[in-house]
């Protein structure tokens, strides 16, 4: 069995790829293909819409990048972590914590929630 930090940091890893071929990859690798991804800005179901909600923060927040925050943790196909987004040498502007299903080592549905955010998001 996978432990709780490889998942999420393979998860971060697919927000952090900014190479959209290389991004795809990594979400076909983290995630079932029936997999589905709700926050409260945003919602998408399969793997092309990942793709496209991961490249919508990238192309709104340029240079921005995810870190775990904290440890992971898992029981059976639960897994829960936060994160934190923001540049390099910053005080993080975003900082959030996801519950996820999993079916075997794969994400099956992530439900994201923001802990801190800017209003202006």
């Amino acid at each position: 069995m996978t432990d709780a930090t490889t998942i999420a940091e393979r998860y971060l890893a697919v927000w952090n790829e900014t190479e959209a071929e290389r991004r795809r990859a990594l979400i076909t690798e983290a995630w079932t293909e029936s997999c589905s991804y709700v926050d409260p800005l945003m919602r998408g179901e399969g793997h092309e819409q990942i793709d496209a909600l991961v490249a919508a923060v990238h192309t709104r927040l340029p240079g921005f990048r995810f870190k775990l925050a904290g440890l992971a943790d898992r029981y059976g196909d639960n897994i829960r972590f936060s994160w934190s987004l923001g540049t390099e040498g910053e005080e993080p502007l975003i900082k959030g914590t996801d519950f996820a299903i999993l079916d075997g080592e794969r994400l099956k549905t992530v439900h994201g929630f923001l802990d801190q955010a800017p209003a202006s998001l």
